[in-house]
């Protein structure tokens, strides 16, 4: 007997899993915080050049003033409302900082601090709209109408949220199927990726359970419905993504988490500056003047541009190799993550299976190659994933499969079709092997429980009844997928976990050959959102990496969550706080090395604005600081600082993170 194992070639971009729902987008205009914010920008790039052009004030005055109108008055009025609450928030501090800086004759400066922050509030709304957008479209993944078997036998269309428990429903060939059930008769293959990021069908037959949303293959079924529309999988899918959203404490940025205490610090100062004195008996003019240079060379504009260049300078560097992080919140999040859970499929491996190994059985006549191609030639017409990776495998090899005629498929069984005048089946060992005890059928049926003790997919080529060889089949793996799991290892100090609902044999071939040791499979979204909580509640920041709407649950309920986007449904990309725009697994160890990276320039910025204020708070309350130095040396520390964050936009910087992330 000889056999073949498949030299791996380069694959083809993956091709997008029937996973995704019908898009429904927001359009960005549609939300007044982003025209507000558009509004604003628009307003500031006629002013800017037209005062850098020493155009006269009339001409760039009122667009400035129209500038800090529209892109203020919406976080002023949010800072209002918080105040009322008696709090005081950074909104309404970036406002009084913006009209102080206008008030003294920095109006731009003021103008540009109005403008990122609408285009901060913006972006917000934008997500949070995205996400309600893709939450509410995978509900179109169920269908809208069922196909209902009155008592009677005759059939009735009804809306599928019109089922009751206790129904019986037929489903056709190619039918999505309109409630969770099992099957009542029938057998055929179900492509549940959608619920179980599994990348095979799943033969059924009675007594299986089945669910709203997937897609039934070539055979009819009729199944009977055990719960209620508003209780499926699909639906509970829904309400997790929704309820993970909501209750996630909402993450702050460094400077926001001392917003309160430095917000009521500086406005007591500055009272206190312009009090004091003037019950002292100073003049009114002076203690003014004293109390605005000390708002201003106080104020927080040099910590705000602190923090968000190096940042706002990451998300950029990442975007352009391809990792779409979402907010300035997210990307200082990312190097936080101190474990990290993996999807399986579509994540670890490329989501479509190819043949990996072929084995013709001893005393067939047929080498590797002719095997290969006597079951490319049955498989031909079909349009199951196993038949068109054995048809990729023949051409992979140069092969050219012969004509096939009668064609049939048989729902869970496999394929059969005559070659050269002789009878064909491809299809599963367990079904066509059948308890026969010659001497070809036990060694196809040892030779096929040795590759499914692997992890593999075994399917048995017959001809004219006789068993010929054996194929093994697998979800290839990514080729950078354990590098990136040794290095996000290294980032973490903690092995990845392997969170997936594909059957344990599989997770634990992929497993093994990644290098990471905990393993969960089987499992639903509500199981991998159990799996999650339960290392955030040890204690851990917990990065998760997914692709499918099943992944969507644990990707929102995590500390973070990273959606790989070739292959990704709508959902896992909208509720997803960073996407991997060209599935390049190598580039989220890269991305969270980078952001750590960010935090350390944060830190430095800080820490630089805080000794500038320092020096020029003190000269104020001590020497009566000149308003043209307090100014300038705010100014100089704003440009100080927002050029060390911009440090990150270098190609260097990404490179330093490529390597600090081992990839």
């Amino acid at each position: 007997m000889s056999s073949s194992t498949l030299t791996e070639r380069p694959a083809p971009p993956a091709a997008p899993r029937p996973d995704t729902a019908p898009r429904r987008r927001t359009r960005v205009l549609a939300l007044p915080e982003a025209r507000w914010a558009a509004a604003a920008t628009v307003l500031f790039l006629i002013a800017l050049p037209l005062q850098l052009t020493g155009a006269p004030a009339w001409a760039w005055g009122p667009l400035y003033a129209l500038a800090y109108a529209t892109g203020g008055w919406e976080p002023a009025w949010a800072g209002l409302g918080a105040l009322r609450e008696k709090t005081l928030d950074v909104d309404l501090l970036m406002i009084v900082a913006a009209l102080g800086a206008a008030a003294v004759g920095q109006v731009m400066d003021g103008a540009l601090l109005i403008v990122i922050f609408a285009t901060s509030g913006a972006l917000e709304a934008l997500a949070t709209a995205r996400t309600a957008d893709s939450v509410r479209g995978l509900l179109d993944l169920a269908p809208a109408t069922a196909t209902r078997l009155l008592p009677d036998g005759r059939e009735e269309t009804v809306p599928t949220g019109e089922l009751a428990v206790g129904d019986t429903v037929l489903v056709r060939p190619g039918e999505r199927i309109g409630a969770d059930g099992r099957v009542l008769d029938g057998v055929s293959e179900v492509d549940q990726a959608t619920i179980t990021g599994e990348p095979l069908p799943v033969a059924k037959e009675t007594g299986d359970e089945v669910f709203a949303g997937t897609l039934n293959g070539t055979g009819a079924l009729r199944v009977t419905v055990d719960r209620d529309a508003s209780d499926s999988v699909i639906a509970r899918i829904v309400v997790m993504v929704e309820e993970a959203s909501e209750t996630k404490a909402p993450t702050q940025l460094f400077i926001e988490k001392v917003e309160q205490r430095y917000s009521i610090g500086m406005v007591a100062a500055t009272l206190a500056v312009f009090a004091v004195p003037l019950a002292l008996g100073a003049a009114f003019t002076g203690s003014l003047l004293r109390a605005m240079t000390f708002m201003i060379v106080a104020s927080p504009c040099a910590v705000v541009l602190a923090t968000m260049p190096p940042l706002l300078s990451a998300i950029a560097n990442a975007g352009r190799h391809g990792v779409l992080v979402k907010s300035a919140v997210v990307m200082e999040r990312l190097g936080q993550a101190d474990a990290v859970a993996l999807d399986k499929t579509g994540t670890l491996t490329e989501g479509t299976p190819r043949v990996s190994e072929i084995h013709p059985l001893s005393g067939s006549g047929l080498s590797a190659d002719g095997l290969l191609a006597l079951a490319a030639a049955a498989e031909h017409a079909s349009e199951h994933p196993l038949g068109r990776a054995v048809v990729d495998a023949a051409r992979a090899r140069g092969l050219t499969p012969a004509a096939a005629e009668d064609f049939a498929s048989v729902p869970g069984a496999g394929v059969t079709a005559t070659v050269g005048g002789r009878v064909v089946a491809v299809g599963a060992p367990a079904r066509l092997v059948n308890g026969r005890t010659d001497a070809a059928s036990t060694e196809a049926a040892e030779l096929a429980a040795a590759l499914e003790q692997a992890g593999r997919t075994a399917a048995l080529v017959e001809v004219d009844g006789v068993p010929v060889g054996v194929l093994g089949l697998a979800d290839r793996l990514r080729p950078d997928a354990a590098a990136t799991v040794a290095a996000l290892t290294r980032l973490t100090g903690r092995a990845p976990v392997l969170l997936t609902g594909d059957n344990p044999r599989a997770a634990a071939r992929v497993a093994a050959e990644v290098g990471i040791a905990e393993v969960r499979a089987g499992l639903l979204p509500r199981e991998k959102v159990a799996a999650v909580r339960e290392q955030e509640a040890a204690g851990r920041k917990v990065l998760v990496v997914g692709d499918g709407v099943n992944d969507a649950p644990a990707l929102a309920a995590a500390h973070t969550g990273v959606a790989m986007g070739r292959a990704g449904s709508d959902l896992a990309l909208e509720t997803a706080d960073a996407v991997v725009v060209r599935d390049e697994l190598a580039t989220v160890p890269a991305v969270v090395a980078l952001s750590r990276r960010a935090r350390s320039l944060v830190v430095q910025n800080l820490v630089i604005a805080s000794v500038f204020i320092s020096v020029l708070v003190v000269w104020d309350l001590v020497a009566a600081l000149p308003l043209p130095l307090g100014v300038l040396g705010h100014e100089g520390s704003t440009v100080i600082v927002g050029l060390n964050g911009l440090r990150l936009l270098r190609e260097a910087a990404w490179v330093r993170a490529r390597a600090q992330g081992g990839s």
